[in-house]
């Protein structure tokens, strides 16, 4: 059945009536609630069959002035374990939750996430492009938890102002809202009404709910102190700034910074690449997360996005440290079915750069259109990048998503103009009995370069792709599995100069097991072709045909353990099927309490066909071995207080088995050029103590400590692991505190 035969427009009394407040205790009093929309058919999405959920879950919506109020009630019998565990703010463990989702516009064009879990933790997060969950943003919003011997209980507030909002028409407006539950220990997720992300529209078929036309303003100022004492260099710094928040009307927004603190109070994953493709990572900033959401513009390239804000603030371009941000600033409103978003900021100094970006989205009944402008001004490097784009989304029917971009890039780089274009369009079709197809296009041309102000992972491409997909949703009861998704691919892969970079098949299979764990299996083979990035554009070089295999098995806690474990076995390099490498990865977490957990793990590779670049053409193939070490505590002190503590170790040791140079018919001939063996030690220790004062206003104590050492020689991986305990090129104790006021 489809999701509409779900969907209506609900008509709420809190616009009819006189709206009481809502006491947000977690406690459902049926007076506080009288006149809300009563939900309870909550159907199964995981497994997505449909089917009425194996207990009964039962939720009300309520419009009041002060925000949207939200109630669940969860029947859960004492045969039905409940998960007590404690867990931080965006978390991701299986536990017992809940789940608000809402598009306040009702376009299908950025949603918001709240989730609540059984012991009062919290997640939030920002919905893009029909699926795409972003938890890095923070919002204001109230809940409350209470529990008896029958089950438990939820209420939320989630106040007019958390998010951008149109123009309603008379006295009401309407939004579009999606519910659900999960029991921790089986997996099960029951919604209302039945959409499931693991669609390809998810945004879309939320059900409409018209209310009255509350709107709230706000004026929030968070102003920060901080101080560092680097250990290692001597001296302390002090530092201080404002976040700014207005907020008139629901029709526009502001968001402004001054003097910003940006240093990272939650250390990111280390990585140690010698790859030409550069890593993509999240930020976590709160500027930059805030009204995010209009400016994601992407496409099916891995991370691609228009505007990516980790360039502003990052390795400044004279290769001396991050560029230092003056200030930022970003508007969002709207105009009737039209939204825009200004967004501006600068460094300071001869050495920073200016960075704008303009967005426009304009919404029809089953699509919208939208444009995007970004400009960097880079003085140092006597460069300015533009690039535009076009985005289309069209939803024609419950069965087809049509997802279309159209984007170009001009570098004017001392003079000298160079432009190219990129394009990509992505459908899918949902099919009866499980059955799904879905289509990929993309080219993005030879001089493409949007990586000033974005990301592209790697331009010069032609690539198209046919997947089938197959749901089993009604496996049997004695079956271990609640339900399977197999997967079939094939591709084709070729860049803009016309070589062949590799067709490939895949097929996977994805399975939720009926104790909540989770199961993927994945075999890519690819045909020969070339690698036209390892030399960094001095050539391409050809390589066999190579294939991929991939294991992951996900236990969520059952006791006092939780376990990951992924395997994988590959080819590649310049020979192919016959020279295989592989990689282990294994996590445990223990847990002491219901919220103290202490966690550790292992990532193991062996390559011995690794190609790293040297100079020009010239190339080495090495036997890689790669020792990584994961540990940590997760101490959830009480509902305002946490700690954490993350170590994380990387040894890496590369023995030369040859040098090649790459001929110009990309052919790897045999070099006697000296090439030297290397090791690579990295280490990252933090221990980060947050207190929560008030919503979003807090108080952090974080010591850090790590370094980075490359050698021209070969040294055992347990060796170089030991010693990577030793590095200090940083050391340093951060204190930091902030308030939001709000007006």
């Amino acid at each position: 059945m489809h999701v509409s035969g779900y969907c209506g427009i609900f008509l709420l009394a809190g616009f009819a009536l006189s709206a009481q407040a809502i006491e947000v205790d977690g406690r459902i009093d049926p007076a506080e609630w009288q006149g809300a929309r009563h939900v309870t058919d909550f159907r199964k999405v995981q497994p997505l069959s449909g089917e009425p959920g194996s207990l009964p879950t039962e939720a009300w919506i309520l419009a009041t002035p002060e925000g949207l109020a939200i109630g669940f009630h969860n029947t859960q019998p004492a045969d039905v374990p409940r998960t007590r565990q404690r867990v931080q703010r965006d978390f991701d463990v299986q536990v017992d939750r809940v789940n608000l989702n809402i598009d306040f516009d009702g376009g299908a064009r950025t949603g918001y996430n709240f989730t609540v879990s059984s012991t009062n933790g919290i997640a939030d997060a920002v919905i893009t492009n029909e699926t795409q969950f972003n938890t890095d943003w923070d919002g204001n919003w109230r809940h409350a938890v209470s529990e008896d011997a029958e089950g438990w209980s939820v209420e939320m507030l989630i106040p007019w102002y958390i998010a951008p909002m149109g123009k309603a028409v008379g006295d009401t407006r309407t939004f579009k809202v999606y519910l659900d539950r999960v029991i921790g220990s089986t997996g099960e997720r029951t919604a209302w009404p039945a959409a499931s992300f693991e669609r390809s529209r998810f945004l879309s078929d939320f059900a409409p709910v018209e209310v009255a036309a509350y709107s709230q303003s706000l004026f929030a100022v968070t102003p920060y102190v901080s101080g560092l004492y680097d250990n290692v260099h001597g001296g302390s710094t002090f530092d201080g700034g404002a976040d700014i928040f207005w907020k008139p009307n629901g029709q526009f927004q502001m968001t402004a910074t001054v003097n910003p603190d940006f240093g990272q109070v939650e250390s990111d994953d280390l990585v140690v690449n010698f790859d030409a493709t550069e890593t993509f990572i999240s930020d976590k900033r709160p500027f930059f997360t805030e009204n995010q959401g209009l400016f994601e513009y992407t496409t099916p390239s891995d991370d691609s996005q228009l505007l990516y804000t980790r360039r502003i603030g990052g390795p400044a371009d004279d290769g001396n440290g991050a560029g230092d941000i003056t200030a930022a600033g970003k508007v969002n409103g709207s105009f009737g079915a039209t939204k825009y978003g200004v967004f501006v900021a600068d460094e300071a100094d001869e050495v920073g750069r200016s960075f704008s970006a303009l967005r426009l989205v304009h919404d029809f009944d089953a699509q919208n259109v939208g444009m995007m402008l970004t400009n960097v001004e880079r003085p140092w490097l006597d460069r300015e990048a533009t690039v535009f784009g076009v985005d289309h989304n069209w939803r024609p029917t419950p069965r087809w998503n049509v997802q279309t971009r159209v984007f170009g890039s001009r570098i004017d780089q001392a003079g000298a103009i160079e432009s190219d274009l990129g394009a990509t369009v992505w459908a899918d079709y949902e099919m009866d009995h499980g059955w799904r197809q879905q289509w990929i296009a993309m080219h993005f041309g030879n001089d493409l370069d949007i990586n000033d102000a974005g990301y592209l992972s790697r331009n010069s491409t032609n690539y198209l792709h046919w997947e089938l997909r197959r749901r089993f949703s009604d496996l049997a009861e004695s079956s271990r599995y609640a339900s399977k998704d197999w997967r079939g691919r094939v591709s084709t892969n070729n860049n803009d100069h016309g070589e062949k970079l590799n067709d490939q098949f895949r097929l996977s299979r994805e399975g939720r097991l009926r104790n909540g764990g989770y199961e993927y299996a994945q075999i890519n083979i690819n045909s020969a072709g070339v690698n036209d990035l390892v030399t960094r554009g001095n050539g391409s070089v050809k390589k066999p045909a190579n294939f991929n295999a991939f294991y992951q098995y996900e236990r969520p806690r059952k006791g006092d353990w939780a376990h990951n474990v992924e395997l994988q076995a590959y080819s590649g390099g310049l020979s192919g099927k016959f020279n295989a490498g592989y990689s282990v990865k294994y996590d445990a977490t223990y847990f002491i309490s219901d919220a103290f957990n202490i966690h550790a793990g292992f990532f193991s590779d062996r390559s011995p066909d690794w190609l790293v670049w040297q100079r020009d053409n010239l190339i080495g193939s090495f036997g890689r071995r790669e020792f990584d070490l994961n540990a940590g505590l997760d101490w959830t002190i009480d509902s305002r207080q946490e700690l954490r503590v993350k170590l994380q170790a990387i040894a890496l040791d590369a023995d030369l088995d040859q040098a090649y140079r790459v001929g110009a018919s990309g052919n790897a001939i045999a070099s006697d050029e000296p090439v030297d063996d290397f090791s690579v030690r990295n280490l990252g220790f933090q221990v980060r103590y947050r207190y929560e004062v008030a919503p979003l206003s807090y108080l952090y104590v974080v010591y850090g400590r790590g370094g980075y050492q490359q050698d021209l020689f070969s040294e055992d991986t347990g060796h170089l692991l030991r010693e990577s305990f030793s590095l200090r090129d940083d050391e340093q104790l951060l204190v930091k505190f902030s308030y939001r006021f709000e007006l």
